[in-house]
């Protein structure tokens, strides 16, 4: 993640492995767009402000999110068209796990964009990171994914989907306030605190996506040996994309990966009152 301020972006990795598979970082960005919006209720609250949007969340008190019947189908490695594919209806899926559990808050819910890449391209919230497969700018609302050959050199889907519902978890810290209150505190902080807030708010968004993909494990599939290999992958190389330490190191990002999945439910995220060895 490169934390922008309250204009921020946040960016991934899509290589982890599957149970027999390992590829190498991704880069991309460009065209092409799908959006969806969701009207808000007339009950709906604005979000909480200040340190409390983040370590008091209401969707830390909203339960497992729903188990989903997620049919996104396979992708075809090398195919952008079976990946874009696979891609848009995952995103539906997320679409509806988290406009569910918002239901159980007072806080308002709206669609993120989705902008497919294939050339570099620079987003309200900057450039795209060089070691990125997707990120999430919550200037416009929008998660940018990469369509290129190293990308799609991975055809394993719960590898993707972790890497999509990461970014998805961004546009819920944004819509939560988290996002707000990231910005707020990383303007004119010192450099080591941007580092360790950017930390918290990329844990946490790996946790939230892992929940999700808890709850959409039987559809995908995720199965047992995958899953253990996607997180030994990532406790081991999770950190050589990110040199300054943004995402947290390796045995974090798993860490926080297992805690979502364990939970199935935002509960167990709450990266913000975490201490200070859990979120290195």
């Amino acid at each position: 993640m490169t934390g922008l301020g309250p204009a921020s972006a946040s960016a991934s990795r899509t290589n982890a492995p599957s149970a027999s598979q390992q590829v190498a970082p991704v880069t991309g960005t460009a065209s092409d767009t799908t959006a969806s919006t969701a009207s808000a209720s007339a009950k709906e609250q604005a979000p909480p402000r200040g340190r409390a949007a983040a370590t008091a969340s209401p969707l830390y008190r909203t339960g497992t999110l729903p188990t989903m019947r997620c049919q996104a189908g396979q992708i075809r490695a090398g195919s952008a068209a079976s990946y874009r594919v696979f891609v848009t209806k995952l995103i539906r899926c997320l679409n509806l796990a988290w406009k569910t559990q918002f239901r159980k808050t007072n806080l308002g819910f709206s669609h993120p964009k989705l902008r497919f890449s294939t050339t570099k391209v620079n987003t309200p919230c900057g450039r795209w990171p060089s070691s990125a497969g997707g990120l999430y700018c919550s200037s416009n609302r929008t998660i940018y994914i990469a369509v290129t050959r190293e990308v799609l050199k991975n055809a394993q889907p719960a590898n993707h989907a972790q890497f999509i519902a990461h970014e998805y978890g961004h546009h819920v810290q944004r819509l939560a306030g988290i996002m707000d209150y990231y910005g707020r505190s990383i303007w004119r902080a010192s450099s080591s605190t941007k580092l360790a807030f950017s930390r918290r708010l990329e844990l946490q968004a790996d946790c939230l996506a892992s929940a999700f993909l808890r709850q959409a494990a039987d559809d995908l599939p995720v199965e047992q040996a995958q899953w253990e290999a996607m997180v030994s992958w990532v406790s081991a190389n999770g950190h050589k994309n990110w040199p300054k330490n943004d995402h947290g190191k390796g045995r974090s990002q798993a860490y926080w990966m297992e805690r979502g999945f364990n939970a199935g439910s935002p509960s167990g995220c709450n990266t913000w009152t975490a201490p200070t060895g859990r979120v290195a």
